[in-house]
This record gives C-alpha cells, sequence and structure tokens, in this order.
C-alpha cells in the first residue's frame, strides 16, 4: 500500500468505514445506503451525494471496482486494496475499544 492511500485513508471517516465494510460482498449506492442505516439501527444515514462522491474516489484509488450494471445501478465490490485498507480501519478501532476499557471508560 502506498503512502498516499495510507494518509488519505487511515483513519477513515464512518463513511468511508461503512462503504468498505459494505462491499465485501457485492452492492449498488442504494443497497449501500440501507445496509449502513439498518447496521446502525438508523444513526448513520449516508447522503447520495455524500456516498456517492465517496464510491467515486474509492473506485479511482484502487479500493472499490466496478462489477457490472444492473437495472442502471452501477453494482461495487471491494478490492484486495481495500480490505488491506478495511483491516487496518479495524485494528485501529479494536485498539482504541481496548485502550477504552483499559482505562474504565464502559459508558
Amino acid at each position: 500500500m502506498d503512502r498516499h492511500i495510507k494518509k488519505v485513508y487511515v483513519p477513515m471517516t464512518e463513511t468511508g468505514f461503512y462503504i468498505l465494510l459494505c462491499l465485501r460482498e457485492e452492492m449498488h449506492g442504494y443497497s449501500i445506503v440501507k445496509k449502513v442505516e439498518d447496521l446502525t439501527n438508523g444513526e448513520v444515514r449516508l447522503s447520495p451525494g455524500t456516498m456517492y462522491g465517496s464510491l467515486s474516489k474509492m473506485e479511482k484509488d484502487g479500493l472499490i471496482t466496478f462489477v457490472r450494471e444492473e437495472e442502471k445501478r452501477k453494482i461495487y465490490i471491494i478490492t484486495e486494496l481495500g480490505r488491506e485498507v478495511l483491516s487496518l480501519e479495524m485494528k485501529r478501532i479494536r485498539r482504541l475499544y481496548r485502550n477504552l476499557q483499559e482505562v474504565g471508560c464502559d459508558e
């Protein structure tokens, strides 16, 4: 992974994290929006502009790839590079959570 990708994506935005998390299976934009709402019990809602902008940037940077089009909807999936970035972010989040537990912040 080159330095630019690491600098831009780690730490990740919530939007970026959820997009990569969802794209471990093939999905289109609207299905990502719905999945994120379901995963977060409605606490995180991706606006179309933010989500499609992120998809475009992630595709350009090689984190996701276009698979096919179905009924005018673009289907994407995470790439190996995207998996590496997601893995780094998950390790970072786990460390943060572990540190919270170590100092007794269990609110």
